[in-house]
């Protein structure tokens, strides 16, 4: 029997499913991962610094309006979930699926419908600020003008 077969028949018969996914998933949305030839990581940029570096906490607290305006124009993207995302939410529905763990920040497991997800990398849905401890929502982060 192919690998593949097995996998499916052991997906096939089980209801006892944990996804662990990461970029591969949400490629199939329009959404760029980070490391390949394509990826964020290797994109050319008008700006001094290496996007890998754009995204770390460290450019966040020393450049904060240029690390908003980074992530504005290249992470909030308008995607939507793919047959992925879709089959995933139709296991846990049909109590299958246990969890989905993902290293994506895009939420779209649960713009799927997926409920019980675990994000690793956080996500940009919420927002908050160091400094007055205040949580703010994707709508205010997109909304504001100025600096974060």
């Amino acid at each position: 029997m192919k690998a593949i077969d097995k996998a499916k028949k052991y997906i096939d018969e089980s209801d006892n499913i944990v996804f662990f996914g990461g970029a591969g998933v949400s490629t199939a949305s329009g959404i760029p991962d980070f490391r390949s030839a394509t990826g964020l990581y290797n994109k050319r940029m008008d700006s001094e610094f290496s996007p890998e570096y754009m995204l770390s906490i460290e450019f966040f607290e020393n450049h904060p309006e240029e690390f908003q305006s980074y992530t504005k124009k290249e992470l909030m993207m308008d995607a939507d979930p793919n047959p992925v995302h879709n089959k995933l939410a139709q296991w846990e529905e049909e109590g299958r699926l246990k969890g989905v763990i993902t290293q994506n920040i895009d939420s779209l497991h649960q713009k799927a419908g997926s409920e019980k997800v675990i994000e690793i990398h956080g996500n940009l849905r919420d927002f908050y600020c160091p400094k007055c401890f205040k949580n703010f929502d994707e709508d205010y982060f997109n909304e504001i003008d100025g600096p974060v």
